[in-house]
């Protein structure tokens, strides 16, 4: 059998890799037009291969190619689905999901120093990064000192969060830190972390492949590296030596053509394309970019495309590497040697998209568009799939009062229903793209050059995610503009875009909450989702940075800034959105001032931190201490006793939680602040700790008891079994007393009833958050119907052996008659295969018939199978680990 190896010659040495060239030769078919992601994808699938056979170990290689085959023809010719097992070479983490991460792995080595075995082989089995930025709140902006300020307040809150990250950064390891303060996850990924080709664990050259614990994680696709975001659960998985289950992906191709014209920004084009693949339908595919327009777009332009890649419902959002990637790297200070093996390899295993590359890859579908049609938008009030031409945006917003209208019709400026509370530069993309920084910058300048300010109440901030961005902005002489206006940095970090978006103006806050004025926020950000903001907020808008100025000068969004003035000069002259707006060629004198120092400067302090970091004092030992009265780290509770009830059939299921279509991850597991009187707030008032120092759920999530109290309690989430109350509310169904959810649960788990959530379409739409998942197995939730998933959620459920049920075409809780005061009866666990079916009974309280259906259990792989008859994830690699070593 021939080898798959060859030797890539390079100027200074010779390089081994797993030819793709090769296995055409040994019955490879159809590589040389398949989609470039999916050649990463066979890459990865036959270098896994060929290390196994070197360990005499695994599947022939010639069964490897097979294998293969079957994966081009799923993905390209829609033949039948087979199971890939995926080995990515790095793990990327940021703080909220990472922190989990990281604990889990603690409790384990604790676990295992308690049984007399070494700790120290909990470890990971691969390189990670994690990155510190979901922690910063704005709780100062619009002045000088904003910046350190806030980052003051952020080690005040999270020191013992950031304690445990030093010992973890010092004893875990294979665990690279970036400390706070230094930007956001996936800007440092795309501008520092981010190799593109690289030596695998066993020293050949590879395509870089990355698993995140972020929805955003495609990001990276723009620099035409493989990834995607996965729950910190399968996360976990990865880091302690296994690979990912999933199913042959199908490959869409969008191309591009034409380019972006004057006026329209890649936050418009970002836009407008999460709400043209949402109507398409790409969930669960991969979607790769070709064709001419791509050479139209910068690799910054490339990054806020790919980076909604959750918001419009792919797995991947893929940019081949081109000589634009090529220049990308070496502005961002990447190596020449290193730039010479992306160029090298690329080009000889046919990843590289050249004038001499081969015609377009063949793909499932090819879908066209066309960037000359995108036109300035924005997206809202509650979804980012919500496009909107900017002047449609004043009649979006819900329900405004007749004197709001009236008001904004006359160009008066006044705190009415629609005013802008928040007008935030915020975002992992959109605050590091060069050209819609400088637009942001130019239309402060012009503003601020004709007189204008921004009205008392809105408040502003500048979060960039790069620290790149103010050298750029500074040497292009427009920071001080943005800052006139009071858009002076509050943060590296994702802020405003996570939740973090500390108090409102006090005048703002207070009409809001004594008069019912109806507010809204514009941001940069990628979500907008209902209580995700600010909870105070009625509206959230996404948009451009430039937009983002315009609006904050506006003061509302009830003006339509097509074709109304965003304000009147000193001397009584109205000045529009067109007479701030900068000229192509103002723009790029700008965007030319960027220059590598710019980044080379901070990719030498990245894993350092300033002296708040170094200083901080944290345990040594392969084992962390565990403060007793911690209330941010407690050991996790996932491991305890190591058992499991084999996965059977249920029995008089109550339903905990009946929800409509797109409920969001932030719905089930909220990462923004912590109410007072919410059951998360009361726990911690036991425990004295003043509502001050609460933080959000997200900076708790090392605590399961905080986020168990925190699931379902978003408090705009509205539970169907009480739908006149928001937050966390529920019925306990056989004595009819209204309770929090929290409660419930734990009244049904002592009479030994199981519970079940019932939900509609796209059920986990969101972020990535493992609490999402970890939070109802706590509540004791043990399977989940709904009428369609997101992938990522899909997968976390699975991770803590939730069962995810989906209702067959044509059925969901509403034509069912289903109420959710029924007793369910799911029959046919005891038996699941992959993608099986079981049947569910429906009862009444009198034990009446109501319903009899089929769903189909969207457990879709033997693995992952395997893991939900185990006890999930944790429970299944936890145990092979201690049998491994006792």
């Amino acid at each position: 059998m021939r080898d798959l190896l060859r030797d890539l010659r390079l100027p200074d040495r010779n390089a081994r890799y797993v030819s793709l060239a090769a296995a055409e030769e040994m019955g490879l078919v159809g590589i040389s037009s398949a989609p470039r992601s999916l050649r990463v994808l066979v890459e990865n699938t036959l270098r896994a291969a060929a290390a196994a056979k070197a360990g005499s170990a695994g599947d022939s290689l010639r069964q490897a190619v097979l294998s293969a085959n079957s994966l081009i023809a799923a993905a390209t010719a829609n033949g039948p689905v087979s199971e890939v097992e995926f080995r990515p070479t790095r793990l990327v983490l940021q703080d909220h999901s990472g922190i989990p991460v990281l604990a889990d792995l603690a409790s384990l080595r604790s676990i295992m120093a308690d049984r007399g075995l070494d700790p120290r082989l909990a470890r990971p089995a691969l390189p990670v990064d994690l990155v510190v930025d979901h922690s910063v709140e704005v709780a100062s902006w619009a002045r000088p000192d904003a910046l350190s300020l806030n980052m003051r307040r952020e080690y005040e809150l999270n020191g013992e969060r950031y304690r445990f990250l030093r010992w973890a950064q010092q004893e875990i390891s294979g665990l690279r830190v970036v400390p706070p303060g230094r930007g956001i996850v996936h800007q440092m990924h795309l501008e520092h972390l981010a190799r593109v080709v690289l030596p695998d664990g066993d020293g050949l050259i590879a395509p870089d492949t990355v698993l995140g614990t972020d929805s955003h994680t495609p990001m990276v696709g723009a620099l035409g590296v493989l990834g995607w975001g996965v729950g910190g659960i399968e996360a976990e998985t990865v880091l302690l030596g296994h690979s990912v289950s999933l199913l042959s992906p199908q490959v869409i191709g969008v191309r591009l053509t034409g380019e972006l014209p004057v006026g329209s920004t890649a936050t418009d084009l970002a836009l407008t394309m999460t709400e043209f693949l949402r109507n398409v339908g790409v969930v669960g595919r991969f979607v790769e970019f070709f064709g001419p327009g791509v050479c139209a777009l910068s690799v910054p332009d490339r990054a806020t495309l790919s980076n909604m890649a959750p918001e419009y419902g792919c797995t991947v959002a893929f940019f081949p590497v081109d000589d634009t990637t090529l220049r990308y790297l070496e502005l961002t200070g990447r190596g020449a040697e290193e730039i010479r093996l992306v160029e090298a390899y690329c080009k000889e295993q046919g990843l590289f998209a050249g004038a001499d590359a081969s015609a377009d890859p063949e793909f499932a579908r090819v879908l066209d568009f066309d960037l000359s049609a995108v036109e300035p938008s924005a997206a809202g009030p509650r979804r980012p799939q919500d496009r909107l031409p900017l002047g449609t945006v004043p009649a979006s917003f819900p329900e405004p009062s007749g004197a709001a209208l009236a008001g904004a019709a006359e160009g008066r400026r006044e705190l009415a229903d629609g005013a802008v509370a928040i007008a935030a530069i915020t975002s992992c993309t959109n605050t590091a793209n060069p050209h819609s920084m400088v637009t942001a910058g130019l239309v402060a300048r012009k503003a601020v050059q004709r007189g204008l300010a921004v009205p008392s109440w809105v408040k502003t901030s500048l979060a960039p995610g790069s620290r790149a961005v103010v050298h750029y902005l500074e040497a292009a002489g427009l920071l001080p503009d943005l800052e006139k206006l009071g858009f002076s940095v509050a943060g590296f970090g994702c802020t405003t875009c996570i939740g973090n978006s500390g108090g409102l103006a006090p005048e703002a806050e207070d009409r809001a909450r004594t008069e019912g004025v109806r507010l809204a926020a514009v941001l940069s950000g990628n979500r907008n989702f209902e209580g995700r903001i600010h909870p105070d907020v009625a509206a959230a808008y996404l948009a451009s940075p430039a937009l983002v100025v315009a609006y904050a000068l506006a003061g509302t969004v009830l003006t339509d800034l097509t074709a109304r003035p965003v304000g009147t000069d000193p001397d009584g002259a109205e000045v529009f959105l067109a007479d701030l707006w900068p000229t192509p060629e103002e723009i790029d004198a700008a965007v030319g001032l960027v220059a590598r120092e710019h980044f080379a400067s901070e990719k030498e302090s990245l894993f350092t931190g300033g002296p708040e970091w170094t200083s901080l004092e944290h345990p040594s030992g392969p084992v962390y201490d565990w403060p007793a009265e911690s209330d941010y780290l407690l050991r996790s509770p996932f491991f305890d006793g190591l058992t499991h009830a084999p996965l059977s059939d249920l029995s008089g299921a109550r339903v905990l939680v009946l929800t409509g279509d797109s409920t969001t991850t932030d719905h089930i597991s909220p990462a923004g602040a912590i109410g007072a009187d919410s059951p998360a707030g009361r726990y911690l008032r036991a425990l004295g700790v003043e509502p001050a120092l609460f933080n959000s759920y997200g900076c708790r999530r090392g605590n399961h008891e905080v986020l168990v109290r925190g699931t379902f309690a978003n408090p705009k989430f509205r539970n169907l079994l009480t739908p006149d109350v928001q937050g966390s509310s529920t019925l306990h169904v056989p004595t009819g007393e209204r309770m929090s959810v929290h409660e419930a649960a734990l009244a049904y788990a002592a009479e030994q009833v199981p519970v079940v959530v019932v939900g509609g379409r796209d059920y986990g739409f969101g972020s990535s958050r493992d609490w999402a998942a970890k939070g109802p197995a706590l509540l004791g939730v043990r399977a989940v119907l709904a009428k369609s998933f997101e992938r990522i959620h899909r997968s976390n459920l699975i991770g803590m052996g939730i069962v995810p049920l989906e209702f067959l075409p044509d059925q969901d809780a509403g034509t069912l008659g289903l109420t959710g005061h029924e007793a369910l009866d799911v029959i046919g666990l005891d038996g699941l295969v992959p993608r099986g079916t079981v049947t569910v009974r429906a009862r009444s309280a009198e034990g009446e018939p109501v319903a009899e259906w089929r769903m189909l259990a969207r457990v879709d792989t033997a693995g992952e199978l395997e893991y939900v008859r185990r006890g999930g994830f944790l429970r299944s690699v936890a145990s092979d680990l201690l049998d491994a070593e006792a």
